[in-house]
């Protein structure tokens, strides 16, 4: 065995690894399909939606009374109409009440609302994810929303969004099904149950799971082709079982970086694990890059630039992108790890909200995922170690005083969970 195909197999092992069967699974034979813009990613959930036909269901952060909105709804409209199953979930804040609701109720469409109220069933969390199942054959997860790309709160922006979604096919659908039935059960308790069992298109992912057991089996007995052979994982986070777990797909791949990190991220706010993670990273010579978003959320980008210190330091480059805003929650470790999903590295995405990345290995779609954040760090501003250390002694203690009152009200939101 060569030294490539050691590393390769040494790869799979950590992140097929038994301590995380729990949280994630990855599968094989999947097809998988990036998309870098909303144009993109509308253009194929509508195709898909006006192709189904058995179910179709969509959950989302923000569904705009936009053309972007209008044109899905539009769509789901159809579906409904052609007797496919239609349903919805929308966030309580994320999203507000719409005439078009009133529309979906009236066809058929069934919609659900998550946690309707900013202090609600589920206390503060937020549903954050964007997801899409299509007849079981389709699903969608990214950080696109239904939105216009060029519409910020109002604001026209001079460039589409900076943002991702992938289409995937293959036995991964099944997991991404199993979490939408698991929040729209979650949502209906308290309410009044249906006369049926609401059991339409239930998921029997038990074929999934004997797949990535022989996987697994494959790369224990030293079958590298096992291992080099492109998977997925669909990784939920909610407040049940999989609390950490986005949290810790990224601390496995950084801590098995031996190359490069790069991660883009528009609220760039996370734990003291994944900070260490980062550091020790550079520290044994990893060439760790970070873009991060900006002019968003003021107490933010106040904040965040307290954290550069200890990462500048340890060699981490950081930039700050401001082409356009920068909405996108990805990453790409050493050119074989890759993830793109809804969950900022913040407290809130980590610790509260219900969020969904995808984790792909080794896929071919990771090249140009990697091309398009090396594009954004190189259009970005880059944080000079010297003039970050000499900053004035008044904005240094601005940086410092909202840090501190931000981690205060997130640790005050997240009962201490975060640190």
């Amino acid at each position: 065995m060569s030294g490539g195909q050691r590393r390769l197999a040494h790869f799979g092992q950590t992140l097929l690894g038994r301590r995380y069967l729990s949280r994630y699974r990855f599968t094989t034979g999947n097809d998988v399909r990036l998309f870098t813009s909303g144009d993109q990613y509308f253009a194929a959930l509508i195709e898909r939606i006006d192709a189904a036909k058995h179910v179709v269901t969509l959950e989302t952060y923000i569904f705009a009374d936009d053309d972007a909105g209008h044109d899905v709804s539009a769509a789901l409209l159809r579906a409904t109409q052609r007797g496919v199953r239609v349903r919805v979930i929308t966030d309580g804040i994320g999203t507000t009440r719409l005439q078009i609701f009133s529309e979906w109720v009236a066809a058929g469409i069934e919609h659900r609302i998550y946690n309707p109220h900013l202090f609600g069933r589920f206390g503060f969390s937020r549903t954050h994810r964007k997801l899409a199942v299509i007849d079981d054959t389709y699903a969608y997860c990214g950080g696109i929303n239904i939105v216009d790309d060029y519409d910020q709160n109002g604001t026209r922006l001079p460039f589409p969004r900076w943002d991702f979604a992938v289409e995937l096919s293959g036995p991964v659908v099944a997991d991404v099904r199993v979490a939408f039935d698991l929040q729209w059960r979650r949502i209906r308790i308290g309410h009044r149950p249906k006369p049926t069992p609401d059991t339409d298109g239930a998921t029997n992912a038990q074929a999934v799971t004997d797949q990535f057991v022989r996987a697994r089996r494959r790369i224990r007995t030293g079958d590298v082709r096992a291992a080099a052979e492109p998977s997925v994982a669909f990784v939920a986070r909610d407040n049940i079982v999989n609390r950490r777990a986005i949290e810790k797909a990224y601390l496995t791949a950084i801590g098995q970086a031996r190359d490069e990190v790069l991660l883009a991220n528009p609220y760039f706010m996370p734990g003291r694990k994944l900070r260490r993670a980062l550091i020790y990273a550079a520290e044994r010579g990893v060439d760790v890059r970070l873009v991060v978003g900006r002019k968003e959320f003021a107490i933010l980008d106040y904040a965040v630039p307290f954290l550069y210190r200890s990462l500048l330091r340890a060699g981490v480059k950081i930039a700050e992108y401001e082409k356009t805003m920068l909405h996108g929650k990805v990453a790409v470790v050493d050119s074989n790890w890759g993830t793109v999903g809804s969950s900022n590295l913040d407290a809130l995405s980590l610790v509260l909200n219900n969020e969904a990345n995808v984790v792909l290995v080794l896929h071919q779609q990771l090249d140009q995922l990697r091309g398009a954040i090396l594009a954004a760090f190189a259009e970005s501003r880059g944080i000079d170690v010297a003039h970050y250390e000499a900053r004035p002694l008044s904005e240094q203690f601005v940086n410092w005083f909202a840090y501190q009152g931000y981690r205060a009200l997130m640790k005050l939101l997240t009962v201490g969970g975060y640190d």
